[in-house]
Parts: structure tokens; C-alpha cells; sequence
């Protein structure tokens, strides 16, 4: 009986040995590839992200419903005018007309 709960125990620990060269194996490759991506992104610019404030989502719902707008005119424009002419004209006037309806609609003096 004890021979054979040696044997087990042997089999046992050369398990656990492997597992342990295996996990070892394992964090040495992990720390490889942190240390290469640390190496890596210590070069590149450093990026600040988007503000998340309430002015920074408002001023975004802005900007989104004047470039809606933008384009629906121009969609409009380009459904019912068929002259070329027509649609240049309507396209150059949105272009002028953008900052004062910007200023107008958000109050946007600066």
C-alpha cells in the first residue's frame, strides 16, 4: 500500500511541476508582451479622449442636428431643383449661411 500511494504521490507532484512550468511559462510570455506594448505606446502620442462634460454633449448634439440640417437641404435642394445651376447656388448659400445660423439658433458668439 505504500509503494503504491508513493507512486501516486510522485505522479501527483510531477503534475503539479508541470502545471506550475506551464503557468510560469505563461506569465513570462504575458510579461514579453506587456513590456513590447509599453515599449510600443511610449512612442506614440499620447490621446487625451473625448470630453465627456455636459457642454462637450451638447455642443456634439449641435454640431449633429446643424450637419442634419446641412444635408437635408441639400437633399431638398437637389430633389426640386434640376438645374445644375440651382444646386450650386443652393449649395454655395448653405455654406455662407451656416455660421449665422449656428449663431442664431445656439447662440454661439465666439
Amino acid at each position: 500500500m505504500s509503494k503504491e500511494r508513493q507512486r501516486r504521490r510522485a505522479a501527483q507532484e510531477a503534475e503539479r511541476a508541470r502545471a506550475a512550468a506551464e503557468n510560469d511559462r505563461r506569465n513570462a510570455r504575458r510579461a514579453r508582451r506587456r513590456a513590447r506594448v509599453a515599449r510600443v505606446s511610449r512612442l506614440l502620442p499620447r490621446r487625451s479622449g473625448r470630453p465627456g462634460g455636459l457642454l462637450a454633449r451638447r455642443r456634439r448634439e449641435q454640431n449633429a442636428i446643424v450637419v442634419v440640417a446641412f444635408l437635408l437641404v441639400q437633399v431638398l435642394a437637389w430633389i426640386s431643383l434640376s438645374s445644375w445651376t440651382g444646386r450650386l447656388a443652393v449649395f454655395v448659400l448653405s455654406v455662407f449661411l451656416l455660421p449665422v445660423f449656428v449663431t442664431l439658433a445656439f447662440d454661439r458668439r465666439s
